[in-house]
C-alpha cells in the first residue's frame, strides 16, 4: 500500500490523476513514524511476526502506530495548492473527519491539545465536553501525515471494531498515560471498516472540503482492474475514494 500511495502521488503532482482517497482495512501491522522511538516497540521483529504481525518504517509523521482489522484508516492523497496550503487546517480536518464519523455512530469525540488524533470519554462515550471533563479519557483515531510539494500521504486510522490486544504490543503513539479504545467496545452498533467506508460520504465531503463524484468499491478487483480504477479513468477534476 505504501508503493501504491507513491504512485498516486506522483501521478498527482504531475496532474494525470485527481484528488483521490483510499479507504481501506490493513493486516496487522505496527508502523514507524519520523518521530518512532524504538524502545515504544516492545516486541522484536521476530516475536511480531510470530504473532502475524508486521514491522514497517514509513515516511509519515508522528511515533508508532497500530493498524489492522477492525479499523478504518484512510489515505487522502491530495493537491492541497494553491488555497489550502496550511499544514496544520488539513490536520484538523482529518480529525473533523473522524470525529463527525464517530458521531454518526453515536459517539461523541475531540481533540485534545498536544495530543494528536480524537479522544473520548470511555464512562460518558455520549458527551465531550474536553479533556479536563473526561473521566477516562482514551484514544480512538489517530493522525500521521506527509506533506511533499504541498501533496499529501497517509492519513487517519479510526478503531472501529480493533482487536485492542495488539495495542499492548506497543506504546501507542508514544503516549503512556491514556488508553486506545474502539467504537465496539463503546456502543453496540459499530460498523465494519467497510460499512463505515461505503456510507461515509457526506462526512468526506464535508470535513475535507471536497465534492466526491466518484465512489468505487474496489474489494474485490484484482491487481489489473486497480491499476485501471487508479490510472486509467481518473481526470484531474475528479474527486474519488476508493474503498478496499
Amino acid at each position: 500500500m505504501h508503493a501504491l500511495q507513491r504512485r498516486i502521488v506522483e501521478a498527482r503532482a504531475r496532474g494525470l490523476v485527481g484528488d483521490t482517497i483510499l479507504l481501506l482495512e490493513h493486516e496487522p501491522v505496527v508502523t514507524l513514524g519520523r518521530a518512532a522511538k524504538p524502545e515504544n516497540v516492545l516486541l522484536a521483529r521476530e516475536a511480531l511476526a510470530a504473532r502475524g504481525v508486521d514491522l514497517e518504517a514509513t515516511g509519515r509523521g508522528g511515533d508508532v502506530t497500530f493498524h489492522g482489522p477492525g479499523q478504518l484508516v484512510g489515505y487522502p492523497i491530495f493537491d492541497l495548492r494553491p488555497e489550502r496550503c496550511d499544514v496544520r487546517r488539513y490536520v484538523r480536518s482529518l480529525a473533523d473527519l473522524m470525529i463527525r464519523l464517530a458521531r454518526k455512530y453515536g459517539v461523541e469525540a475531540g481533540e485534545v491539545e498536544g495530543l494528536i488524533g480524537i479522544w473520548v470519554d470511555r464512562e460518558r462515550s455520549t458527551e465531550w465536553a474536553g479533556p479536563a471533563w473526561a473521566r477516562e479519557l482514551a484514544k480512538l483515531g489517530a493522525i500521521g501525515v506527509r506533506i511533499s510539494r504541498w501533496i499529501t500521504m497517509h492519513g487517519f486510522a479510526l478503531n472501529l471494531r480493533t482487536d485492542l490486544g495488539f495495542f499492548g504490543l506497543i506504546v501507542p503513539c508514544g503516549i503512556r498515560d491514556h488508553g486506545v479504545t474502539t467504537l465496539a467496545e463503546l456502543v453496540e452498533n459499530a460498523p465494519s471498516p467497510r460499512e463505515a467506508a461505503l456510507a461515509a460520504k457526506d462526512e468526506l465531503e464535508a470535513a475535507l472540503d471536497v465534492r466526491l463524484t466518484r465512489v468505487e468499491d474496489a474489494e474485490d478487483a484484482d491487481d489489473r482492474a486497480l491499476e485501471k480504477l487508479l490510472f486509467g479513468e481518473a481526470q484531474p477534476e475528479v474527486q474519488q475514494t476508493v474503498v478496499g
